[in-house]
């Protein structure tokens, strides 16, 4: 029997869309996709606020007990990597970074209509299975 992966969906936003939704994400202007959002109780979470939190979050309790501190520092210090971020948006499902394969499909489905249509750029689903996620560089771990 095969594990039950958990499962996160990410949005890229237009320049514009990501702007506002960092300031507010249920800003009108971005309708309908905060319509979608509360349906599923899932919220947006920038990535790169989310890179700079654990950043943060490392530095006041110690980061040798952060594993993926150096890699993840390294991203919030580079111009070019801090641009790809902003526009990068991690979906929360009722406060949870991962969620079931139902709750993801069923969000998934709502949100795909808007793919390419001046607010969500492209949608990606990513799963809890080691081998699908990348690992540090040897020289950042």
């Amino acid at each position: 029997m095969s594990p039950d992966w958990q499962y996160q969906l990410r949005v890229n936003l237009s320049e514009a869309a990501a702007a506002l939704a960092r300031q507010n994400p249920f800003d009108e202007k971005l309708a309908p996709l905060p319509q979608i959002l509360a349906r599923h109780g899932a919220t947006l979470k920038n990535q790169y606020a989310a890179f700079a939190d654990y950043c943060a979050e490392a530095e006041r309790n110690g980061v040798e007990a952060y594993p993926l501190y150096r890699w993840t520092k390294s991203v919030v210090e580079d111009p070019a990597k801090q641009a790809k971020y902003a526009l990068v948006f991690t979906l929360y499902v009722d406060g949870e970074e991962v969620y079931a394969k139902g709750r993801a499909d069923a969000l998934e489905a709502d949100l795909q209509p808007l793919v390419g249509g001046g607010t969500i750029t492209t949608l990606a689903r990513h799963d809890t299975n080691p081998a699908n996620n990348p690992q540090p560089p040897a020289g950042l771990r």
